[in-house]
């Protein structure tokens, strides 16, 4: 017997929303990206991928990562592994971010910097290398922590207040034992590193504290030449 909420053939609807999902309207992508999502078949892990390295609309890109959540991990992992040798920056800090979601240990190896170096941590374009932060500290086993938290300090003074931010939110993140990797950077020649390094380590005491606040009152003390008591 025919049901009458039967909807359209899948294929037709598997084409109208990989159609809508390159369409010009955000609403739309947000829509397919979503029903993508909720039907949670591995054939369209590939189409999910290409956009995610394109999508200039952040509300739709956390679409399409929530969409590839629900694909199985053995088959999507492997595939946002190899994501990472991308050359859109975009598709590469999309593919850190979904594995970071993902919560699969088997991502760590491709980004540990014990064997890749600081090439997500350290890269150039500003969203790899916050997206590379927060995956790494998702994913970083106990054991390898102290190794994390000596490669993101490598990277304390890069950027903007926003960006610095992040990095001691994903450093107090690895745990308060870490604290003297910390340390380490209150003695840097570079007033910037040093006033962050006083922000961070504020952080750790209060992970509550305003940041910004802290960072003023690192960058007085530096001004004055203070040495950090530690």
């Amino acid at each position: 017997m025919t049901n009458p909420h039967t909807h359209h053939p899948t294929h037709e609807v598997d084409d109208s929303d990989v159609r809508s999902l390159a369409g010009p309207n955000p609403q739309q992508r947000l829509q397919a990206a979503m029903t993508i999502g909720i039907r949670a078949e591995p054939r369209d892990l590939d189409v999910l991928i290409d956009r995610s390295r394109i999508e200039p609309d952040f509300f739709v890109r956390d679409m399409l990562t929530w969409a590839l959540t629900r694909l199985p991990a053995d088959e999507v992992v492997p595939r946002l592994i190899v994501e990472l040798d991308s050359a859109h920056p975009q598709g590469i800090s999309q593919a850190l971010h979904t594995l970071s979601k993902i919560g699969d240990t088997r991502a760590w190896g491709s980004m540990d910097p014990q064997t890749v170096g600081t090439r997500f941590i350290a890269h150039p374009d500003t969203e790899v290398a916050r997206s590379a932060w927060r995956s790494a500290v998702a994913l970083v086993p106990e054991e390898d922590r102290e190794n994390l938290a000596s490669a993101l300090v490598t990277q304390l003074g890069r950027g903007d207040v926003d960006m610095q931010k992040s990095l001691s939110r994903a450093i107090v993140t690895l745990g308060e034992d870490l604290v003297s990797v910390v340390d380490e950077r209150l003695h840097a020649e570079d007033d910037t590193v040093r006033a962050y390094a006083m922000a961070t380590r504020d952080m750790f005491d209060d992970p509550d504290a305003g940041f910004a606040h802290a960072l003023d009152a690192a960058k007085r003390v530096v001004a004055l030449g203070f040495e950090s008591s530690v």
